[in-house]
This record gives C-alpha cells, structure tokens and sequence, in this order.
C-alpha cells in the first residue's frame, strides 16, 4: 500500500516556521543532581585519571553507568525526574498510553508542580493507539501535558488528522514527507544527568508488557554529557519539525484539568503491574549517593542526524563509516533491525581481514516483533558469514528473560532484542536509537553517544557476552555442505527458530516489499 501511494507523495518541507527560539537552562547549580556531579567531579581530581583520560581535561569527563535491566530503566528515569530542581527534557519516538507512560507523566506533572520547567518532544507516529481505552489513556496523558503551564509539548511531523485511519490515509498520500520519522530517545534532568539508548516510554521496554519485552540497553550520563545531548533536544525543539499543541486545544485541556488528574491516579491505583514501583515522587539521595560510586569514568560525543529544511541529514551513518573502520582488535555489535546490505558487508569484511574479531547479535525470526525487516536481513546470513563475522541471534525464550528483561511481577509470552550498541577494542562504547538498517541510515533521525571509558566498554562487552551464550541466542553457522544452521548447545536446527506457521508466511511475504522500507 506504502509503494503504491508513494509517487503521489508531496515534496518534503518544514512543516512550522519557529517564531523564537528557546534553549535549555544553564545545570542547575542546586539539588540532588547538581551534588551527584559535583560528588564525582571531586573524585577526579583526587584521583588519577583512567587509563586513555589523562590527556582530557576533568571538565570534559562525565561518569556513566549502564541500564541492562528493564526495571532499573524505569526506575533511573523516575528517579531524575523526581530529582530534577529547574528542568526535565524529553525527546522520544515513542510514548505508550500504558502502565509506564501513566506513571511517567504523573511523575512529570508532579515536577511541574514543584515549579521545573518541562519541554517533551514525541514523535506523532508514538501517539497512534488501539483500543478505546488506549485512546482515553492517551488523550488523558496528551491534555495532563498540554494544560499545565509549566510543561511544553510538540509533536514531531504531526500529521493534520490524527484519527487512526485519517492518519493512515494521509501517511499514504503524503508518503515523502510523514515517513521521516523521529527516532531518539533521552530524557535530560537539570542539564546534569541523562538517560539515553534504545528504550521508548512504553511497557514492553521496561519489561511490564504481558505478550512481549524487550531486551534493551540504556547508558545513564552525568555530566558534560547531559549538556552534549540538550543541545541535540534543542536543534529538535527549534528546528520547525516540532509542531506545538494549539492554544484552543490547551484551553480546552486546562478545563478538564482536574478530572483528567484525577482519572490518572484512579488508573494508577488499578494497575497490577506496577507493584515494583512507588506510585508517588520520592526522595533518591540515597541511591544518588551509591551511584556516584558506580560511574565509570569517561569522555562523550553524543551525535545525531538533524532536521532540516528539507528532510533528515544522514550525519550518524557518516560517522559510523569513519568510526568502525578504526576498530583494531575486536567489534561486538548487537542491534535488534540489521541489514548491512553491501556497504556494511565490504566495511566487515576489511575488518576481517585485517584481524579484526567480530561479533553481530541480532533477532532471530521467533524474537523479531517486526517480521519484516527479518524478510530483508535473512538474505545477509551468508554474506555476513562469509565476512568472518560470528553471528548470532537471540532466542524468544531467553534466560536472561526472567531476572533481566521482565519485571516482577510480570511475566512475558516472548523477549525480542531491541538494543543498538557496540563496543570497539573493549575502550569505546556506542549507545543509541541507531538500528543497522536503510531507514535508519537515511529515513529517521537517530541519535548516539560514542563514549571513551574503558570500564564501561568492558563492562557492556560481558553484557554482550552473556546475551550470546546458547542459553540465551543461537548461534548461525555454516556447515561441510554449506547449508546455514542454529545451534544452542542442546538443539541444532536447519531452519530459522520461529513461532508460527504465521510467522513463517509473514516472513515470506513482505520480502516482496522494498528493504528501504526498514
């Protein structure tokens, strides 16, 4: 349906033009998140820098720890929201009417409260939903965020009618300009900490969903760092793709005010999922203190595509093709979406043959919740094999899925891979929204964190190492005939691991659809 109304497609174009422009706030000098900083800022200076550090100045160091865990995800981001004293910036794809955008937006309406100034950019495809209760949630959740005067809220590439088969038909016949999509995701707290990676605002990222979960990985910043990626939110926040809500719509919104918060806590106090989690603000000094000594030290460049006026740059995959190429020893990538195609199949194989050890973790078929990019990366097996790469894909029924991807008490039909990370030579680390994939290289805007730490690179290499361990992928191989097989330790297969029959037909039947769709 996409191909067909694709030439009827208009021209790409800014959709608003920005009458003024506004940045993020200075860090806040007071609060908890200003203490953190400053906490491991003294810890530099009375210590010796980490190995590849001394050359870099303490000012430009920012400390890092790793969100592996779907409930630790959920809880980091309450936790600087609940800490934040002056301001809270989002920008994300997707932003679920669900149990975990419930509790997210009661939590920024409680900062906004307290008088922090709020700015939330999503993109207009993450507020589509199903279901007339989705549809109540989320339009209880959208008016919360218009009507109160101290959050900001745009829609990025909004289209005019909203209505799920409006928007259906307008996607198709304004194809060139909807399909460019938003596709980062940070959350900013004070200008002093940022949580940045793969996980949208939704249940299935932070391991609530009953039918599937994700398994993610987030990097929780400190420090320069969070000033790297607010001036990423403020190319975005002006740059006349984020469309602002209407002021008749919040007006209207500032009159159902009381009832809408009132609707909010009622469903909060229903849910059955969420008993991991405080439904109202806490105080974190605590755990702020013993995350000051977990932080791996290091330094940052957070890199993105940006919007223009006639589309999205495609400035990550210009910096990805300068990047791996460096890599001397060894590569571990794990990314959810993968279809090298030929560039990214020549890149590895001059890796490989200069000695570089690869490694490429990705869905498998059973794992994949979009069936279609796998229809378009099954064909790369072989040449990825054939490039030296050790492949491996993760299985739906995962160990880790339990204790690291679920969280209590929610228990999952099926884990798929979502993350998008790298590590090079075990000293930089890659985090971000980036799949490897054609749209993410030249349709979406994404956004990474390229971070020189060398105990954060080690630390997401065994997390990587333990993802691709039988009990939780399997691994593809070539054997003495050639054909392609899955092994895991207990079981070899001769056809790709999936769930269905109807997996099986879907997989054969969007091949017939154009791989620059994915």
């Amino acid at each position: 349906m996409l191909v067909i109304f694709a030439g009827c497609s208009t021209q790409v174009r800014t959709p608003f033009e920005v009458s003024e422009t506004e940045t993020a706030l200075p860090a806040a000098q007071e609060g908890p998140l200003a203490d953190l900083e400053l906490a491991f800022q003294k810890r530099i200076v009375q210590n010796t820098a980490p190995v590849g550090l001394a050359s870099v100045s303490s000012t430009d160091i920012s400390g890092f720890y790793l969100l592996d865990r779907s409930e630790e995800a959920l809880r980091w981001r309450l936790a600087l929201v609940d800490s934040a004293t002056e301001t809270i910036d989002l920008q994300y794809y997707l932003y679920h009417s669900d149990n975990t955008g419930m509790l997210l937006t009661s939590r920024l309406v409680a900062a906004a409260d307290r008088g922090v100034r709020i700015r939330i950019i999503i993109d207009d495809m993450g507020t589509l939903a199903s279901g007339k209760r989705q549809r109540e949630i989320r339009d209880t959740l959208g008016k919360l965020m218009g009507a109160h005067p101290n959050i900001s809220f745009r829609l990025f590439n909004s289209a005019a009618n909203r209505k799920s088969v409006g928007w259906g038909i307008e996607f198709a016949t304004n194809f060139a300009q909807l399909n460019h999509r938003m596709h980062n995701k940070s959350l900013i707290a004070d200008n002093r900490a940022v949580i940045l990676g793969g996980r949208n605002i939704g249940d299935e990222y932070m391991g609530l969903g009953e039918d599937l979960n994700f398994r993610d990985i987030d990097v929780l910043g400190v420090g320069p760092v969070s000033r790297q990626t607010s001036a990423v939110f403020d190319l975005f926040w002006n740059s006349g793709w984020a469309i602002p809500v209407s002021e008749a719509k919040r007006n209207q919104a500032r009159a159902e005010y009381p009832a809408l918060r009132k609707a909010l806590a009622t469903n909060l106090e229903q849910s059955t999922q969420l008993e991991a989690f405080s439904l109202a603000p806490k105080d974190w000094d605590l755990a702020l203190r013993q995350l000051e000594t977990s932080l791996h030290l290091g330094s940052s460049e957070v890199i993105t595509d940006q919007p223009t006026t006639n589309g999205i740059s495609t400035d990550l995959l210009t910096a990805l093709f300068e990047l791996l190429p460096q890599t001397d020893n060894e590569l571990l990538i794990t990314n959810a979406y993968f279809i090298p195609d030929y560039p990214g199949i020549a890149m590895l194989e001059d890796l490989n043959e200069r000695g570089v050890d690869v490694t490429v973790h990705t869905n498998s078929l059973a794992s994949q919740d979009v069936v279609a990019v796998n229809s378009h990366y099954k064909v790369w097996r072989g040449p990825l094999l054939d490039a030296g790469v050790k492949l491996y894909e993760a299985r739906h029924d995962a160990a880790i899925k339990p204790t690291i991807v679920d969280t209590a008490p929610v228990s999952a039909a099926v884990m798929g891979l979502h993350s998008k990370s790298m590590v090079i030579d075990r000293r930089l680390s890659v985090i971000g929204s980036a799949n490897f994939d054609p749209r993410s290289a030249l349709i979406n805007s994404e956004m990474f964190a390229v971070i020189d730490s060398e105990g954060l690179a080690n630390q997401l290499a065994k997390v990587i190492e333990r993802d691709v361990t039988p009990a939780n992928s399997w691994r593809v191989e070539r054997n003495q005939e050639g054909t392609i097989y899955w092994s895991n330790g207990n079981e070899i297969r001769t056809k790709q691991p999936s769930l269905s029959v109807w997996q099986r037909f879907q997989d054969m039947f969007f091949k017939l659809f154009p791989k620059r769709l994915y």
